[in-house]
């Protein structure tokens, strides 16, 4: 029987997630005491593009964690900056881009881009998901169901499976490579309980009345190569799963699955639950 084995929320794209015992689900995924999975975003001051670890490894240097009323951002050797996470306060509107979406967003204010600024060695910003703004992810792949999303590569949700990482990291051994741990590839939802690459051919996850639904292998960058801890970058895995994990039909190296909401809005996920599989879709 599959089982969720850990949650994970990024409520800062591209910095470190935290490890939940439980989350609500929403409709963009998942969302803990009001703090909702990327719903903040780092981007260049002057451009308003988004900002990853692709682009600033040191990201993973930036921890996060959830306070009443507020987000944390804390890293080594700097004061920590807190987010007020009230709805409703009065912000700066800016325009961003998230790949091919451009839309407003909510400016965080100067500190905060001081602070970001200083860490990392460039002018940013950072900026919240403004619930006015329509972002959706690709009904190429969702069979036209719309699927709303904040500031994810392109899904809601991301599906990892802990018999498949350590495939992974049997064909990584054999290659004289150091295992990878599962945040290197940052899910949201880690099942064990299935054979490696099984969550690749569900058809829905059941979680309670929750619903999940796999919809598009997710194909890897360079970010798997990052330490979570240090952001600093070790030997890139992919030029040996190329030889495994290859998919022609999405393009790349893939681990993992994105996936939508179906069902069950507002239902609590907790670690240690039983998932079902049903196969009447």
């Amino acid at each position: 029987m599959p089982v969720l084995a850990s949650l994970h929320l990024y409520p800062v794209k591209g910095c470190r997630g935290i490890s939940l015992p439980e989350a609500t689900l929403d409709a963009q995924g998942l969302e803990h005491q009001g703090v909702g999975d990327r719903e903040w975003m780092i981007v260049d001051a002057a451009s308003g593009r988004f900002e990853t670890q692709r682009s600033l490894p040191a990201l993973a240097r930036i921890a996060t964690s959830i306070e009443q009323d507020g987000l944390v951002l804390q890293a080594a050797g700097t004061r920590a900056l807190r987010i007020d996470t009230r709805r409703g306060r009065p912000r700066e509107g800016r325009t961003i881009t998230v790949w091919r979406h451009t839309g407003p967003a909510l400016d965080e204010g100067d500190e905060a881009a001081a602070w970001l600024s200083a860490l990392l060695g460039r002018a940013l910003r950072l900026v919240r998901w403004d619930p006015a703004s329509r972002r959706i992810a690709d009904p190429q792949w969702t069979d036209g169901m719309e699927a709303s999303v904040r500031f994810p590569d392109g899904f809601p949700l991301l599906v990892a499976a802990s018999p498949s990482l350590a495939q992974v990291n049997r064909w990584l051994a054999a290659a004289g490579r150091r295992p990878l741990s599962m945040d290197r590839f940052r899910p949201n939802l880690v099942i064990d309980g299935l054979a490696p690459f099984e969550e690749e051919h569900l058809p829905d996850i059941a979680c309670g009345a929750a619903r999940i639904r796999p919809v598009k292998p997710c194909t890897r960058c360079g970010v798997p190569s990052i330490d979570q801890l240090t952001g600093e970058r070790g030997p890139d895995p992919l030029d040996v799963l190329e030889h495994y994990r290859m998919d022609p039909g999405v393009g790349g190296v893939t681990f993992g699955m994105n996936a939508i909401v179906v069902a069950g809005i507002g239902e609590r996920l907790r670690v240690g639950q039983r998932l079902h599989a049903p196969r009447d879709r």
